[in-house]
């Protein structure tokens, strides 16, 4: 009979017991902040967690306009200060002065890096979500991208090969295998769905799509819109909705302009959870052409509530999604058939509801903060066990 793991409140008490009751965790963003996404909507979850059970969180990222330096929020608290690049040496400076207010830290690489192996002695992971390799060029001007590949992929992983690093995928994982980290300091711990998520109401009398996620160049709804013209010569009475604000919102509205398409494709902005909700429950599909994920949140979120996906064949979708079983993965210029096959085969695609379901209900956000503890937890007990052996070996006065 396997063992039962221990409890989020069992591993926080444990760290408390050895003196390790403090955590900073340092990220480049945080949930309030308008360009949020689904890094900022992980590191919530598992920090309000980690509160409840006791510990004393302070997580510390940059300042965002028209919000407070100091907040609490879910019983942690948030430190926003510095730009979003002076935030590094920033918050790394003062994470050293600040060394005896704190006993662990988590750093989360979202593109930059904190370097935390060079400076932090204390017990810490790391948590990246994804690679960002293509990203780069949709991110930054070509100088710059180049400089972000040569970061991430060559210049930092040579000091984090010892450090326990955790991701959401084995897709992922197997990135950072490919850069050099070790077998055994590379762990994944999936993504939760939140419970507010799930079945209810009455499906669109219509065929619809929806896309959620920030309008950026890599998530690519310029393409997506492309490709949904697509399948409306298949599907004629199709109706898509893309979901979230950003910088490409101006592209999207010519391109909808461009192909005549006001009537059917619709900019629904930023929604409420409890109106996503109701959006989700009410498509036949979800779908992003997402140039690179992490995880792809929204396609389980739109799991949670019944619905598959068809989406873009990359890393993160091929975590969040079982292609064949839960949703469909495709190559880019291939969604647009993939689309209509779907919404044309209303057997295949509840097949594909149910199973995208079922799946959704094994990932939950309790068992996703206990599995990023229980990778700090080992880093504070190895701690802990080496500070013991020192005190037994130091001879007596």
């Amino acid at each position: 009979m396997s063992a039962v793991p221990p409890t989020i409140e069992e591993l926080a008490a444990e760290m408390i017991g050895v003196g390790c009751r403090r955590v900073h965790v340092l990220a480049w963003r945080d949930l309030d902040d308008a360009d949020a996404g689904g890094s900022e909507v992980h590191a919530d979850h598992f920090m309000r967690r980690w509160a409840e059970a006791g510990l004393d969180i302070t997580h510390r990222t940059s300042f965002a306009q028209g919000l407070p330096t100091h907040a609490e929020r879910h019983g942690y608290h948030v430190v926003r200060k510095g730009s979003r690049y002076s935030v590094f040496p920033r918050g790394v400076a003062r994470e050293l002065r600040e060394r005896r207010n704190y006993d662990a830290l988590v750093e989360i690489w979202n593109g930059v890096p904190w370097l935390s192996p060079v400076w932090c002695h204390k017990p810490r992971i790391t948590f990246l979500h994804h690679v960002h390799g293509p990203m780069w060029d949709q991110l930054l001007p070509r100088p710059f991208a180049f400089m972000g590949r040569a970061v991430e992929a060559r210049l930092a992983p040579p000091f984090y090969r010892r450090t326990l690093t955790l991701t959401p995928s084995d897709a992922t994982r197997d990135e950072l295998l490919h850069l050099g980290f070790r077998h055994d300091r590379v762990v994944a711990v999936n993504n939760g769905v939140d419970e507010a998520f799930h079945p209810g109401g009455e499906r669109a009398a219509v065929p619809t799509v929806v896309s959620v996620g920030r309008l950026a160049p890599v998530k690519r709804q310029d393409h997506l819109i492309d490709e949904a013209v697509v399948a409306k010569r298949r599907v004629p009475d199709l109706q898509l909705y893309i979901v979230g604000e950003g910088p490409l919102k101006p592209v999207l509205e010519q391109r909808i302009e461009q192909h005549g398409a006001h009537d059917w494709i619709h900019l629904a902005g930023r929604l409420s959870d409890d109106d996503l909700i109701a959006l989700y429950q009410r498509a036949w599909l979800v779908s992003s052409a997402s140039l690179a994920e992490g995880w792809g949140l929204t396609m389980t979120e739109a799991a949670a509530c019944g619905i598959p996906a068809v989406a873009t064949d990359v890393n993160g979708h091929r975590s969040s999604v079982v292609d064949g079983v839960t949703g469909v993965l495709v190559p880019l210029e291939c969604l647009g058939d993939a689309m209509a096959d779907v919404l044309l085969d209303a057997p295949r695609r509840q097949a594909m509801a149910d199973a995208a379901l079922a799946r959704a209900r094994t990932l939950t956000w309790e068992a996703s903060a206990r599995g990023v503890l229980l990778g700090l937890h080992g880093q504070v007990m190895a701690k802990a066990r080496a500070r013991s052996r020192g005190s037994r070996r130091s001879p007596r006065p």
